[in-house]
């Protein structure tokens, strides 16, 4: 019965979340890019599940969405962010001299940390309106950071950045949000299968999914879904975050 607005709804973590939310009983507005897929699966997933084109840094078009969860479905209770991109450079390669490029690290900043908090603001906004259960609970926020937060990679400085931001802006929002009765989680995932890492030959991936303690594979995007699920369904976890990961730490 729950109505969710899912960012990244077209793909990867996102997608699944969408799948398992409608599978379950909630409505969902899927929001992605007007490029990605997420059209075509708010179509196959039918009436529970409407696509509002958007890209997350706007403040115009992340309203709009929220507009068709309103319109549509009557409210919001649930916001999932998984919109999210990531690269790979060096912040100083001395064997090219090259200069990590001032522009990439502002996106990948701007995109993940700037659009997860825009949303959130948002999304805040209209869960305020709504009626508070017994306890005066009236919506959950999740967001999406990683493991990168905690221990980034060789190139990771403006991923990690992004990722350790969301992981910092949890609990003081938890507390902004608190007296309207809304909570916000963090779901720090590990190596998932994802479009991110599909691009990488299966060797690879193979190879990452031996790095992870247990179980040693590549993480299910359902696994993330159906903690989402948990969350929305356990009113005490507030302003934590979450690692995903099989008690992996990730090498440099």
């Amino acid at each position: 019965g729950l109505v969710a607005l899912v960012t990244g709804g077209g793909s990867g973590l996102g997608r699944a979340t969408v799948e398992r939310l409608v599978q379950h009983g909630a409505r969902v507005v899927l929001l992605d890019l007007p490029s990605s897929s997420g059209g075509q699966l708010a179509q196959e997933l039918g009436e529970h599940c409407a696509f509002a084109p958007a890209d997350v840094t706007s403040p115009e078009e992340v309203g709009a969405a929220l507009a068709v969860a309103q319109k549509q479905f009557g409210r919001l209770d649930l916001a999932v962010n998984c919109a999210g991109i990531g690269i790979a450079v060096k912040t100083y390669n001395s064997k090219k001299d090259k200069v990590h490029d001032l522009e990439d690290f502002q996106r990948v900043i701007n995109v993940n940390l700037v659009g997860t908090f825009n949303v959130i603001r948002l999304s805040a906004q209209l869960m305020s309106q709504n009626k508070p259960d017994t306890d005066g609970h009236r919506g959950l926020v999740v967001n999406t950071a990683s493991v990168a937060a905690f221990e980034g990679q060789v190139g990771q400085a403006a991923y990690s950045a992004s990722k350790g931001g969301i992981v910092g802006m949890t609990l003081p929002i938890a507390r902004d949000l608190a007296p309207l009765g809304i909570r916000v989680v963090t779901i720090a995932p590990g190596l998932f299968s994802t479009p991110l890492l599909a691009g990488l030959p299966e060797k690879v991936r193979k190879f990452l999914g031996q790095q992870v303690p247990f179980p040693s594979r590549l993480g299910d995007p359902a696994e993330y879904a159906h903690l989402v699920q948990a969350l929305a369904e356990n009113p005490m976890i507030n302003g934590e975050v979450v690692r995903l990961d099989g008690a992996l730490r990730m090498q440099p």
